[in-house]
């Protein structure tokens, strides 16, 4: 078992579960954007991807989901599927990545250790693909909050959105699953043959030998 390989894949499957709980959490927030009024100091709007809340001052939140599905934008059914896609894709990855491990004791005869192999590399890259899917709608609404928060035809009195702290949080979980990602496929180039026993290629190198000399006697 090599010792490098091991840490590499402890490492990205520490990192793995933790963005993938990052990201779970970005779905779950509801602080996708945030808002607040000039003339309503008290109150500030939050808006994420299945219920708005209203917060105050003092410290009440009352939230309230979307009433239908078919009435949200374009930008939050967008948001919704990938975020979705990137956890069923992440949880994937991770299920498919453990049995992979060395330190799983599973497949440890020699055919299976390029099932382990394939299962780990298998599982780093739905991570990354896990990572993509999940920078994707996070970028998006960022994108769309820049864009309506510097447009010029509004006055500068209407209060527009800004970013809340699930943005943040899922530019931190999508960096994470890509980086967990390479972790695991770059551990298996860490990994390296065992060398086989010095008595059994004797032994193999003898009962080679022995065959040699038996259809040498028939010929």
């Amino acid at each position: 078992m090599d010792t490098c390989a091991c840490a590499l894949e402890l490492l990205g499957m520490l990192v793995y579960v933790g963005a993938w709980l990052c990201a779970l959490a970005t779905t779950i927030l509801p602080q996708w954007l945030t808002m607040s009024t000039a003339l309503l100091p008290v109150e500030s709007y939050e808006l994420g991807l299945w219920e708005t809340c209203v917060v105050q001052a003092f410290g009440g939140m009352e939230c309230r989901a979307y009433d239908s599905l078919l009435g949200l934008s374009r930008d939050l059914k967008l948001a919704r599927i990938l975020m979705c896609a990137a956890l069923s894709v992440g949880m994937l990855g991770i299920l498919v990545a453990i049995p992979g491990l060395n330190l799983v004791h599973s497949c440890k005869e020699d055919s299976g250790q390029q099932t382990k192999r394939i299962l780990t590399i298998t599982g780093g890259v739905l991570g990354m693909v896990s990572g993509v899917l999940c920078l994707i709608p996070v970028s998006y609404m960022a994108h769309l909050a820049v864009i309506h928060f510097f447009d010029d035809k509004l006055p500068d009195v209407v209060p527009r959105w800004e970013f809340g702290h699930a943005l943040f949080c899922g530019w931190v979980a999508g960096f994470l699953l890509i980086v967990a990602g390479l972790i695991l496929v770059s551990s298996r180039s860490c990994s390296q043959v065992e060398p086989q026993p010095v008595l059994q290629r004797r032994y193999q190198v003898m009962g080679t030998g022995a065959n040699f000399r038996k259809r040498s006697e028939y010929v």
